[in-house]
């Protein structure tokens, strides 16, 4: 019976991760915008109507799942509507990046230039050796080394930036230098930063908004929008954006080892390891246990959420107030929705984005779980069907207390890659 069920699992998990289907792009002007029902998927519609009515209790504006760029769900509350504008918060860090990207493409900046070169000295209040230090990789990395511990983060007046440490030594989530980073493309492209946005994006992708205060206001489709350009990285359909796949690949991958699950301004899924914002604490696992390995994130204070899955060629975007207490990025709502995401899809939230090789693993006689024929595998990590971690520890070690069922299991190679595979608990 459990070798059925696994059976069943594995053709669910390759006929949802099988060929991929070409990304639709909507029309630049206009409402048309193909879609796709979620019956033709295969998804749950019990589990989909428990999602909605988990969103609406939990003060959402507005939703919506993008699969292959077509819309599958788009919902409303609250007196929100398609035309109602709304603030993305930190999420819009990320369109940032993307347009800091762009300056870079065009020869007007380098991340690798001193900030200085842009805002002229005397920007901060530290020594001016320091200060000469901060790069705009820094800014795009929060690690400046600046000294957050004041009681605006937002201020950018000189006075308000001490220096604490060199700078990339040191992570923590700070706005301020994030907001000069729209003060130095200014600088280095001599217009201001709407109508940089204007001509750089709203032109070849159709997202328009409002910058306010480095705040970005649009509508869902717009942040929509922004999700499929990040799964197209970077690219809208065949027109570039970004214009440097380098950059953007840079920056949906770890931008330095003090914050693992952080890029440049992109939150970051399936790392080991990973800081939040107003701590120094490193806490071990993933952000979001109930989300597919691959994703990443623009996470905006309470509850902005713009979630790319390539793995699975979903863009997913929740508008609203707080889901629960107030949270600058990361909170409890991440992952409860996820739970109910994958019961609408039934698809196993762990992405095979593995090492290809076949792991095989066995029990020894002393209930110890071991790994046959690879010799390179340095650790294993056991999770339940609900993708939670139930124990991990280097091969050989203990399965005494799990209990019998399947399991998804991540191992970790010397070269760092992982691998995935299914393993009954007889």
């Amino acid at each position: 019976m459990k070798n059925l069920l696994l059976l069943t699992i594995l053709i669910l998990f390759y006929c949802n991760n099988g060929q991929a289907q070409a990304l639709y792009f909507p029309p630049l002007i206009g409402n048309a915008w193909q879609t796709v029902s979620p019956e033709s998927l295969g998804w749950n519609p019990a589990a989909q109507e428990n999602l909605l009515a988990y969103l609406d209790a939990k003060h959402s504006k507005a939703f919506m799942i993008l699969k292959d760029g077509k819309i599958v769900i788009e919902s409303y509350w609250n007196g929100f509507g398609p035309d109602s504008l709304w603030y993305w918060a930190s999420a819009g860090k990320s369109l940032t990046s993307v347009l800091v990207g762009r300056a870079q493409t065009e020869g007007l900046l380098s991340i690798e230039d001193s900030v200085s070169q842009y805002l002229g000295n005397e920007w901060t209040i530290a020594p001016p050796e320091k200060e000469g230090k901060i790069k705009i990789y820094h800014n795009l990395s929060m690690t400046t080394g600046l000294d957050w511990n004041i009681p605006n983060d937002d201020c950018t007046i000189d006075t308000c930036l001490a220096y604490r440490t060199e700078a990339g030594t040191e992570w923590y989530y700070f706005n301020a230098p994030y907001h000069l980073l729209q003060d130095v493309v200014e600088a280095a492209s001599g217009v201001g930063f709407q109508q940089f946005t204007n001509s750089r994006l709203t032109v070849k992708t159709g997202i328009r908004g409002l910058w306010s205060n480095y705040v970005f206001y649009s509508k869902a489709r717009d942040m929509a929008r922004f999700g499929l350009l990040a799964l197209n990285k970077g690219k809208w359909a065949d027109t570039e954006v970004i214009g440097d796949s380098v950059f953007f690949a840079s920056s949906v991958q770890s931008s330095q080892n003090l914050n693992p699950a952080y890029g440049y301004l992109w939150w970051l899924n399936g790392k080991e390891k990973y800081r939040l914002p107003q701590t120094q604490f490193l806490f071990d696992g993933m952000l979001v246990p109930a989300a597919p390995p691959d994703m990443f994130m623009a996470l905006g204070k309470n509850d902005q959420k713009i979630y790319v899955v390539p793995s699975q060629k979903l863009v997913v975007i929740r508008m609203g107030e707080s889901a629960d207490l107030p949270s600058l990025a990361l909170s409890s709502f991440d992952n409860e929705m996820w739970i109910r995401i994958n019961a609408m899809t039934g698809v196993n939230p762990v992405a095979d984005l593995s090492d290809r090789r076949k792991l095989n693993l066995f029990v020894d006689q002393d209930f110890k779980l071991q790994v046959s024929d690879i010799q390179d595998i340095v650790s294993l990590e056991i999770y339940d069907l609900a993708s939670r971690k139930l124990i991990s520890g280097s091969p050989g070690f203990s399965i005494s207390t799990v209990p019998k069922g399947i399991y998804r299991v991540r191992a970790m190679s010397v070269t760092g890659l992982p691998f995935y595979t299914f393993w009954v608990n007889n």
